[in-house]
């Protein structure tokens, strides 16, 4: 893949276009047992896998970073703040809070807090007698202490102060009862007005010591999580053993830093990469990650219980691309190359169905714009007015021409094929200068989820030299018909690639990763006498909301419609082929072969649409005078002895389609 990552970045260097990239690749651990690796955020084994990816990382890949565990977002329907362990490290190498390697360890104690404490308020220059002890309601007896503290820019000094609770002087206050850590939980609210609302907690959790950094500019936070290690370190106290820092990342914190996170997400670890300026930076970092992930008991993707089949972690891969800063963002003065991006991924929906997860179509997590209820007219008179805005800075026109259009069904700018809920909103707080791709999911090997990121950096470049036309594509049914199939994607696929080529762009070593992928992502069911039998793609449906325990309610998506694809080789004679007793006939495919998909139904789990159709399985395929089933306990067709009663012909929604509904 060397030459046609070489020959990208040499043109957008050309350019003097400054194209960032980065990423969200996904892990969940080799069993992945348990609520948190299927559908909730957080879970009690997750916090211990990312900071065990995070020692491993530090140990092999960056010696000279360090550990942040932060509070993150909180989301509606969960009770608790998710969280994120930030490895932190500066560029020029210098060393921080570094991990220190020692054989034995002692336990932290009540001793430790009030040594640490004192030492640190001393060689902050502090005035003794205002660190307090604090009280846990859930546990009494375990050693918490408060130190307000602050560093005051301009003086270059740091300061504490004496807090009053309800005008008294104290020495001991009490924690609310939150979860989380104890910097979390101070009960800021019953201080004086004028009182100093930052501190630094330490406290002992789970047999370590943990201190939580107020939020700090980078200076004094670096200077802080330094005296903090040096101290650790002389009470005998190994960091990721005995000693962990948390806190808030600095929020200016410059290009001289760098930030990788790991994240909990519903049923995966999500890490949170730094932003690569190449193609190269990014397919190290995922190799790191591999051997990362490959050290501490992690993957990259894990079975489908349901299928038996290998497939995505489910949690995604996003990529995403932008800028190093908004003063150099390629995108804010060159609003037609948008454009033109989104009419080349509207045009070829094998980039919105071919390297995700199965759960694709309207009410995915990653749904096309064509797909979200958007009159196609709407996006070509949306497109077609940023490709025509003259010369200048359009950052605020584009978030706001696109961020109404790129969303789900409901209107959720996060789920979208391309989102532009980072990209920029005067309104929120991540307006950032980046496109989310996200119909990307996480792949069983690095060099696979690189050639992803290759094809999708090489395509912006060519839809940057060669603009898209202004009319979208009316697939029509096809979208959800034809392009649900696995032959069909990859002729779409090789329609790009050639694009690509002709653009003197290689694809000749891109294409076998991107071939594993496709015969990964659609598996081989039955090869047979030129009969070639493989999963597709099924769009599975939102169904209504259904009462939860709580008084809440939830949103199912119906699982149980699967699809096949039947494809004949080329020469083959197009022999008598029959599901369940009923005749399929053979049809044209886009890419000059026969064939036909097959929708049927799997399951009737509750809920689901449809209640009174039973589950159409085993599925009995006969062809050349050979029988074959599927069954639910395997992924596979089997040859078998059972012969199914004779039926009508399979039917099809609509004449024009390609593909047979078993149900009708």
């Amino acid at each position: 893949m060397l030459p046609l990552a070489d020959e990208v970045e040499r043109r957008l260097r050309a350019r003097g276009l400054a194209l960032t990239m980065g990423g969200e690749p996904t892990y969940v651990p080799e069993d992945p047992s348990g609520a948190e690796w299927n559908i909730t955020a957080v879970g009690p084994t997750k916090l211990r896998c990312a900071y065990a990816l995070a020692r491993h990382l530090i140990s092999h890949r960056l010696p000279h970073a360090f550990t942040l565990f932060s509070p993150g977002k909180l989301y509606p329907g969960e009770t608790n703040p998710r969280w994120v362990v930030n490895l932190l490290w500066r560029r020029d190498g210098a060393s921080i809070a570094p991990l220190f390697a020692r054989e034995k360890s002692r336990a932290p104690s009540a001793a430790s807090v009030r040594t640490l404490a004192a030492r640190l308020s001393e060689r902050l220059g502090l005035e003794p007698g205002a660190c307090l002890r604090a009280r846990d309601p859930f546990d009494p007896r375990r050693p918490v202490a408060v130190l307000p503290l602050d560093h005051d820019a301009e003086a270059g000094h740091w300061r504490t102060d004496r807090w009053l609770l309800h005008g008294r002087s104290i020495n001991r206050l009490s924690l609310t009862t939150a979860e989380g850590p104890a910097g979390l939980r101070l009960p800021l609210g019953e201080l004086q007005p004028q009182a100093l609302r930052r501190a630094l907690v330490l406290e002992v959790r789970g047999g370590t010591l943990r201190a939580f950094l107020p939020p700090l500019l980078v200076e004094p936070f670096a200077e802080l999580a330094r005296l903090l290690s040096e101290e650790a370190l002389a009470l005998g106290l190994a960091r990721e053993s005995r000693f962990f820092l948390e806190g808030y990342v600095p929020i200016d914190a410059s290009s001289d830093w760098e930030r990788l996170g790991l994240a909990a997400d519903p049923g995966v670890l999500e890490v949170n990469l730094p932003p690569c300026p190449t193609w190269h930076d990014y397919d190290r970092w995922l190799q790191w990650l591999e051997e990362g992930a490959h050290g501490s008991g992690l993957r990259s993707w894990k079975a489908d219980s349901a299928r038996g089949l290998p497939g995505g972690t489910g949690g995604g891969n996003h990529l995403l691309f932008g800028g190093p800063s908004p003063a150099e963002n390629p995108f804010f003065a060159r609003p037609a190359w948008v454009a033109s991006i989104l009419r080349l991924w509207q045009a070829h929906p094998c980039l919105a169905y071919l390297f995700t997860g199965s759960y694709v179509g309207p009410s995915s997590q990653a749904p096309r714009p064509d797909e979200s209820g958007r009159d196609l007219y709407d996006l070509e008179l949306a497109y077609a007015h940023l490709a025509g805005l003259p010369a200048g800075d359009h950052r605020l026109r584009i978030g706001e021409t696109l961020r109404h259009l790129h969303t789900d069904t409901s209107g959720n700018t996060h789920r979208s094929e391309a989102s532009f809920d980072k990209f920029w909103d005067a309104s929120s707080n991540v307006s950032l200068g980046l496109i989310e791709f996200r119909a990307i999911e996480s792949l069983p090997h690095a060099s696979w989820m690189s050639a992803v990121a290759l094809l999708w950096r090489a395509l912006l470049l060519l839809a940057l030299e060669q603009p898209s036309p202004p009319a979208l594509r009316r697939h029509g049914q096809a979208l959800h018909d034809a392009f649900f199939l696995p032959s069909v994607l990859w002729h779409d696929l090789e329609q790009l690639l050639a694009r690509l080529d002709a653009a003197g762009l290689p694809t000749v070593e891109l294409r076998p990763p991107l071939r594993a992928i496709w015969e990964w992502r659609f598996p081989v069911l039955l090869d047979h006498a030129g009969l070639t039998v493989r999963r597709a793609c099924e769009g599975w449906p939102l169904l209504s909301e259904v009462p939860a325990e709580g008084g809440n309610t939830s949103r199912f998506v119906d699982t149980s419609m699967d699809r096949l694809e039947f494809r004949l080789a080329p020469g083959t004679p197009r022999s008598g082929l029959s599901v369940n007793g009923r005749e399929l006939a053979w049809l044209p495919l886009p890419d000059g072969s026969f064939g036909a998909g097959l929708r049927y139904r799997r399951t009737a789990w509750y809920p689901s649409l449809h209640p009174g159709i039973a589950p159409q399985l085993p599925l009995l395929v006969a062809f050349v005078g050979r029988l074959f089933a599927l069954t639910a306990d395997d992924p596979h067709l089997q040859a078998t002895e059972l012969r199914p009663e004779p039926g009508p012909p399979c039917r099809r929604a609509d004449a024009g389609l390609l593909t047979y509904d078993l149900r009708l």
